[in-house]
């Protein structure tokens, strides 16, 4: 009987994940990722304000990965044949997914992050005054299920950019001030805060126009840089583009290489990077990794980037939604999304109970 190709995901983010899921019954699949567990990013927010939302958004890899291995260490280099761990582990592959997406700096076991949630929430809890530096899309987010759940907390948001959400366009990011605004949450654009003169002790916080603002606690929501410097030395470092995209092809294949697939917000893909469009990429990938398994004559899938569509939740019952149709603002796309925050969704996709 023929040996099983293998294959190893690097990054148990939303994209590798879901990649693992397709796969660990088509091939001897390795998942590397520093952590033993997958969570829900888009949930995160919610955890915050509500810790045991986490009992749903966090949990193991291992639930939804009855067959092959996982590693739980980070990869530090790259071969034509290998990945290498921190570990010291040389794992070899047949087909290579890099699903690392942005930098992590969060805890490597499920209790302790857990746990972060727990010591966040009451962080928000026994705070008077929150500041929020960062006004996209984590940002907002964070800033209206603070103040949905704790009506009375004041909370102030400060924004280095003109507008909030600048990825989307200028009526999302008005409808989000407008509803921001509306609740009494104070809102400072063209703004920015020196993140390296941060500490947990001061309370006092001096922006890049000089003015003072005190808060009781602070919470940093700007983007974290893509997760590729451990690839900069490698055989791959040529695919790795200026901003640390790597830059793919139409079928999310490093340009030039044949058995090397990236996936999820390290990918090139021009488009706004998202948990549902990371799905996409998963899709695509494993579906291509089956047709050359099997020696398969059909012609690999190709990738189209999504439109700028998107939905920003603001609490539990309301969104501002940027649909290729136009702009809302509601409890209809609240529906969609907020209550639930498609954990439901994103569980069943991975062969959990919702």
């Amino acid at each position: 009987m023929e040996e099983a190709k293998r294959v190893v995901v690097v990054g148990g983010g939303v994209a590798g994940a879901h990649v693992v899921k397709a796969l660990q019954l088509d091939a001897a699949v390795t998942l590397i990722d520093p952590k033993d567990y997958f969570e829900i990013p888009w949930a995160m927010l919610r955890s915050m304000v509500e810790p045991s939302f986490a009992e749903r958004s966090v949990f193991d890899h291992k639930d939804y990965m009855h067959s092959g291995r996982l590693v739980k260490s980070s990869a530090v280099n790259a071969t034509d044949t290998h990945v290498v761990t921190a570990l010291g582990e040389h794992i070899p592959y047949d087909y290579l997914v890099i699903g690392t997406g942005s930098k992590f700096n969060g805890h490597s076991t499920k209790q302790q992050r857990l746990k972060q949630f727990e010591a966040e929430h009451e962080k928000i809890k026994n705070a008077s005054r929150i500041l929020i530096i960062g006004g996209g899309p984590t940002g907002v987010e964070l800033a209206a299920e603070i103040k949905v759940d704790f009506p009375d907390k004041k909370v102030i948001v400060i924004h280095a950019s003109h507008r909030l959400i600048n990825f989307l366009g200028e009526k999302a990011s008005q409808k989000a001030l407008d509803w921001l605004v509306s609740k009494k949450i104070e809102v400072h654009l063209n703004e920015r805060i020196d993140l390296e003169s941060l500490s947990e002790s001061n309370n006092t916080y001096t922006t890049s126009s000089g003015m003072t603002i005190s808060a009781d606690c602070h919470f940093v929501c700007v983007g974290n840089r893509v997760a590729s410097s451990w690839l900069q030395e490698s055989v791959f470092k040529d695919s790795v583009d200026k901003d640390g995209y790597l830059k793919v092809d139409d079928c999310l294949r490093l340009k030039g290489k044949t058995n090397v697939f990236a996936v999820g917000d390290i990918a090139d893909v021009k488009e706004i990077k998202q948990g549902f469009h990371a799905e996409r990429h998963a899709t695509v990938v494993a579906g291509n990794i089956k047709k050359l398994i099997l020696n398969s004559k059909h012609k690999l899938t190709t990738y189209k980037a999504a439109s700028a569509m998107a939905m920003v939740s603001l609490g539990r019952n309301v969104a501002v939604a940027q649909l290729p149709f136009g702009t809302t603002i509601g409890c209809i796309p609240g529906r969609i999304k907020s209550r639930d925050l498609f954990v439901g969704k994103t569980r069943k996709g991975l062969g959990l109970t919702q």
